[in-house]
């Protein structure tokens, strides 16, 4: 039995249908739109079961049912649109007070034996002073370069 029933007002249907026929849109609006023209409950809908909507258009049986909970709990226009990501795939090393930690260990004198700082001998000075667990010297490099 199928917990997110997906019924289409009129409306929502023409809106689908204008997205699908009109082929100016972004491939994965296209295929979400044809999915939830497929497995429309209402009327005047397709009534498709999951598993043969999946194999007409090449996608799972889970991403239906996400895309059925999403149009249930959000509406067509979150189903339409990209999913916002809650929080970065990797959470950022340095925020500002230890962006300043790394900027003024920068803007210092140069270690013993060297002329000047390398991005190297930042990242594992900034690791040696605990500012961070651990650090590359692209991190360094992309924390200096925000402060020009």
């Amino acid at each position: 039995m199928k917990r997110w029933i997906v019924r289409l007002e009129a409306e929502e249907r023409q809106r689908l249908e204008q997205v699908v026929g009109g082929g100016k849109a972004a491939a994965y609006k296209i295929r979400h739109a044809n999915v939830l023209l497929a497995v429309d409950e209402s009327p005047s809908g397709r009534r498709r079961t999951d598993a043969e909507v999946a194999k007409t258009l090449g996608v799972t049986t889970r991403s239906i049912e996400m895309l059925r909970r999403r149009f249930v709990e959000e509406g067509l226009e979150a189903c339409l649109a990209r999913k916002k990501q809650e929080r970065p795939s990797v959470e950022p090393l340095f925020d500002g007070k230890k962006e300043a930690k790394l900027i003024a260990l920068a803007c210092g004198p140069a270690p013993e034996g060297r002329r000047r700082w390398t991005m190297e001998l930042l990242a594992d000075r900034v690791v040696v002073l605990r500012i961070v667990e651990r650090c590359s010297d692209e991190t360094v490099r992309r924390v200096l370069k925000k402060t020009r």
